[in-house]
């Protein structure tokens, strides 16, 4: 048995002084990657501040028709509201094709975006992992590599130290709808783009987010739906449910005279981080729908993709599964 700490927060003020007083120390909310990564050797967080009880379960709408997710509220909860159903689709999509049904009924919203990396390597404390342990290696290069990096890489493998992607598909939509997440720190609130959490691996790739050791997500804010637009998400994986995907596709279209007038596109399964897909988009603004269009669109975001032995197929997978996805939006 490791020893380790344990406080249950009376607010957040309370978390965050805690996680600010007791260097090392993690947020625990639902567990389910936490707990395993304990479990695993993988973390060994010499105290746990236990926020699972604090009022941060709500799911409510913005004055200004954004639609605000409390950070513990639980993934199947989300995913059944009432108003994430009919506004937003593709969020709904998302949360339902992640993990089991018991994971989503236990899983947090915040938890969800903070989840670490499914790699074999990282999982397995038998061998180097750069994200474990800076400056070890990266077992995946020149390894197993069906689940890992196309975008994001530097131009040489020298160069690479993880090429691991991000698992969440909470994230995914998310970024393709332009939401920002709500932090607690110990110099008050702040909000960002929830594209601006993600950072790629580069000198440091231990650090997932750009947060600090001392913060609390505290609720994730989506704009209101763009009038007229439809959404959907679309994952690929190698079984039909409780698997990682190998490629997903989170798209919100909207048509105007049968021009495409808006794009938000986002990749997963990709990427070291939930992958916004501007090229593509750029491509699409303006333009009939057409499968001609939407391949030139995939390709646009594709061409400085940097495939690994082993994972090359995810190039033409994510054409296909980009060009249905619209072609479904832009039918409908």
């Amino acid at each position: 048995m490791i020893p380790f700490t344990y406080e249950r927060a009376d607010d957040v003020a309370g978390a965050v002084d805690f996680l600010r007083d007791h260097p090392g120390a993690k947020l625990l909310a639902g567990g389910t990657n936490l707990v395993d990564h304990m479990k695993l050797g993988v973390a060994n967080p010499p105290a746990l501040v236990d926020i699972s009880r604090l009022p941060l379960d709500q799911i409510d709408e913005n004055p200004d028709g954004s639609l605000r997710l409390g950070a513990t509220a639980r993934n199947a909860d989300t995913a059944a509201h009432p108003l994430v159903r009919r506004r937003y689709p593709m969020l709904a999509r998302a949360l339902l094709s992640g993990a089991s049904p018991q994971l989503r009924n236990l899983a947090t919203n915040a938890g969800n975006l903070l989840q670490r990396t499914r790699c074999v390597y990282f999982q397995d404390v038998t061998t180097p992992c750069n994200k474990r342990t800076p400056g070890s290696g990266c077992s995946a290069i020149g390894g197993y590599t069906r689940y890992h990096a196309v975008l994001g890489a530097p131009d040489t493998d020298a160069q690479a130290t993880c090429v691991a992607t991000h698992p969440s598909d909470l994230a995914v939509a998310l970024t393709a709808l332009d939401a920002r997440v709500v932090v607690q720190g110990p110099d008050g609130e702040r909000d960002f783009d929830v594209r601006a959490l993600y950072r790629l691996p580069g000198e440091h790739p231990d650090r997932d987010t750009v947060l600090e050791p001392h913060d609390v997500i505290v609720a994730i804010d989506v704009p209101a739906p763009t009038p007229g637009s439809t959404s959907t998400y679309r994952k690929v994986r190698d079984r039909a449910s409780y698997a990682f995907a190998l490629v997903s596709v989170g798209a919100e279209i909207s048509l105007n005279d049968g021009t495409i007038a808006e794009a938000r596109v986002a990749f997963g399964g990709v990427a070291h981080k939930p992958w916004r897909a501007e090229r593509a988009e750029a491509v699409l603004r303006g333009q009939q729908p057409s499968r001609e269009l939407f391949a030139e669109a995939a390709d646009a975001e594709l061409a400085a993709a940097r495939p690994l032995d082993g994972n090359e197929f995810k190039i033409p997978l994510v054409r296909r599964t980009l060009t249905a996805v619209l072609e479904e939006l832009t039918t409908r």
